[in-house]
């Protein structure tokens, strides 16, 4: 039998509202739940009567009353989507602040245990869209080829620059007045691409030709040292601030490191390339022993002799003060640490770095 549109959509809302009945009475206040009844019951006449009026008319009534005893559907699913956000937000600002912050490595200080930005020249193209992508995602590697766009030009300087909100690189000058961006750092450009101020281009020849390794990115744990303290051996990152030796960083903002602790309050530190000494002994945890075994990428400790203030021969010796660490950087013959500009003061300490997140490289994982 052929049942009117509007008599299955009545029928259904009068479904509904007994269900809305049932579930809030218990709850909502006597009279809303009365009002609700009465405008349902209207609904029910109109329906025997099979009248279209009729219906439409009770449904208007019965929609506002049905609405304050039981919020609609999808302004209730938007509040709860809202608080759940909040919550995540609230959430994730508490583990930042209290348990874990991701830190990105800047610098190869600490090569090979974690890598920093790492620039490699090429002569080859860059691959097609798809291999960058891939790469990207999996080894944190990104491409760059900029050519020459004037009949002659020259470098004129390379600052850094703010790519986007997520990504540093840097600000190629030309004499001829053109910016280039690219999403290198400067560092990386001058020190590893052999790209800087001075250099000659003509029209069509690469000024940035090549890719850069973006460096480790892992999670420091910011709760354990709360409980049990630094350990000789972690690598640890701290704020920079009030370091006379470190100087601040861009818009005078302290800056955050990461290198190896090697010296705890009260110990004596030595080295004799190329190997660290602590209280008269060998240094005999794995971090130290594996820098100093001079494989697999590692050179060993090195003095170096007048332009650090600590450690610069064989014989010299530090001890840490109270309430005081000495930092170490596991790539020692190009490490700006301790040496240079001494202790690390205990409420600088952020936390332990423990575990890299990205890239997915040979150094993804709980960090040694």
């Amino acid at each position: 039998m052929f049942i009117p549109k509007y008599i299955e959509e009545g029928r259904a809302l009068a479904k509904a509202a007994r269900k809305v009945i049932n579930y809030r009475k218990d709850v909502a206040r006597p009279e809303d739940v009365e009002r609700v009844r009465q405008n349902l019951a209207g609904l029910k006449e109109a329906l025997k009567k099979r009248s279209s009026e009729g219906v439409q008319k009770a449904e208007k009534e019965l929609l506002p009353s049905l609405g304050k005893l039981q919020p609609l559907r999808d302004l209730g699913g938007i509040r709860e989507n809202v608080e759940l956000l909040v919550v995540a937000i609230v959430l994730a600002l508490g583990i930042r602040a209290y348990y874990l912050q991701p830190f990105k490595i800047p610098t190869g200080s600490m090569q090979p245990t974690l890598n920093g930005v790492i620039g490699h020249r090429t002569e080859a193209l860059p691959p097609n869209i798809f291999v960058r992508t891939f790469q990207f995602l999996t080894l944190g590697r990104t491409y760059e080829n900029l050519v020459c766009e004037e009949a002659t030009d020259s470098i004129e300087s390379i600052s850094a620059a703010k790519i986007n909100p997520f990504w540093d690189g840097s600000v190629i000058k030309m004499s001829s007045g053109r910016t280039y961006r690219v999403g290198i750092d400067p560092r990386s450009l001058e020190d590893q691409m052999r790209v800087g101020p001075g250099q000659s281009f003509k029209k069509g020849e690469p000024i940035v030709r090549g890719y850069a390794d973006l460096g480790d990115q892992l999670f420091v744990d910011k709760f354990s040292y709360n409980l049990i303290g630094p350990h000789r051996a972690d690598v640890f990152v701290f704020r920079t601030n009030g370091i006379l030796g470190i100087p601040p960083g861009p818009n005078l903002e302290s800056e955050h490191y990461i290198k190896r602790l090697a010296g705890l309050p009260g110990d004596t530190l030595r080295i004799q390339q190329p190997k660290l000494f602590v209280n008269g002994h060998e240094a005999n945890e794995y971090s130290f022993e594996r820098v100093a075994s001079q494989q697999n990428g590692y050179t060993g400790y090195r003095n170096i002799p007048r332009d650090t203030m600590y450690l610069g021969d064989p014989s010299a010796t530090v001890t840490i003060p109270k309430g005081n660490y000495f930092a170490l950087g596991d790539n020692s013959a190009n490490s700006y640490d301790s040496r240079y500009w001494g202790f690390v003061p205990w409420q600088n300490v952020v936390g332990r770095g423990m575990f890299v997140y990205w890239p997915f490289s040979s150094h993804w994982g709980f960090v040694r």
